[in-house]
């Protein structure tokens, strides 16, 4: 019976070390492993490692790369928030073939529908936000392949900034629009859906300004805004339009009196178009 219990033990033992894992080092673990291999080296001209060092200068806190083949149909695709290691590389292992590569930087809650590559799209509930772009077509062969990507900006956005005092029984505005897109084409960056873009905001204390991104379908075309005043229990207090023109990775700024001013039109109204949403400088004097 000793016997029988000492050869248990003795075989219990030799599983046990069959079965430790493995040791992995941080380095081992955030390496992504695979014979493509893709890194995030820019974003809008910007070097990525300077845009994700301090929370103050995020360009985006959400990251898809997304594999296709050359009839369009997804892949593989990974998703990554800024707070993870190793956010902006990852890799993939691949066939040797042609593939089209997508990578898609931004900022809302949740990450896009990316099933079609020519309507990657967003919604309503995760938001709108800064969107940053890479398409390119990849060839693997026998050798891996290291590739690195710069982002381009492809959303337009209309900065509303009341210059009036907002009343005081105002809790929300809501913000609709249409014209524009929530979804965009991977291979050209333009809209690919005539999307209604809706956006609520609670009013904080001493917030003039809103911002209201869109996919364009052209370079340069226009959306209509109609913009609403709600009080604590959802009832319209004031409602206004606008037209309002928008450029690709441009901003319009939508400036003027939106409680005290009429509300036939957008008269009262000054629109500025930033052509240099790349870069901006603020001094104080």
């Amino acid at each position: 019976m000793a016997r029988i219990k000492v050869l248990w033990l003795s075989f219990l033992a030799l599983l046990l070390s069959n079965c430790e894992s493995p040791v992995i080092t941080d380095d081992e673990r955030m390496e992504p492993q695979g014979n493509l291999k893709v890194s995030i080296y820019q974003i809008e001209q910007t070097p990525f490692s300077a845009l994700t060092r301090a929370e103050s200068g995020i360009a985006c806190s959400r990251l898809n790369f997304i594999v296709y083949d050359e009839s369009g149909s997804r892949l593989n695709q990974v998703s990554q928030k800024v707070e993870e290691p190793g956010f902006g590389t990852t890799a993939f292992q691949l066939e040797e073939g042609i593939y089209q590569l997508v990578v898609v930087g931004h900022s809302a809650s949740g990450n896009p529908t990316t099933t079609n590559l020519s309507k990657i799209q967003f919604t309503n509930a995760t938001g709108y936000t800064d969107t940053f772009l890479c398409y390119g077509e990849i060839t693997i062969g026998e050798e891996p392949v290291d590739y690195e990507v710069s982002l381009d900006r492809i959303v337009a956005l209309c900065r509303f900034v009341i210059t009036d005092d907002i009343p005081a029984e105002v809790r929300k505005l809501r913000f609709y629009y249409t014209g524009g897109s929530g979804a965009f084409n991977a291979t050209t960056g333009l809209g690919s859906v005539a999307s209604k873009q809706s956006v609520m905001f609670d009013v904080q204390e001493g917030q003039k300004q809103f911002d209201l991104y869109t996919f364009l379908h052209n370079p340069s075309d226009n959306i209509a805004l109609k913009v609403t005043a709600l009080d604590a229990s959802d009832n319209i207090l004031r409602e206004r339009d606008f037209d309002v023109p928008m450029k690709q990775n441009e901003v319009t700024w939508l400036t003027g009196s939106y409680f005290s001013g009429s509300t036939s039109g957008s008269t009262s109204i000054s629109i500025t178009i930033n052509t240099d949403w790349a870069g901006e400088t603020h001094q104080n004097f």
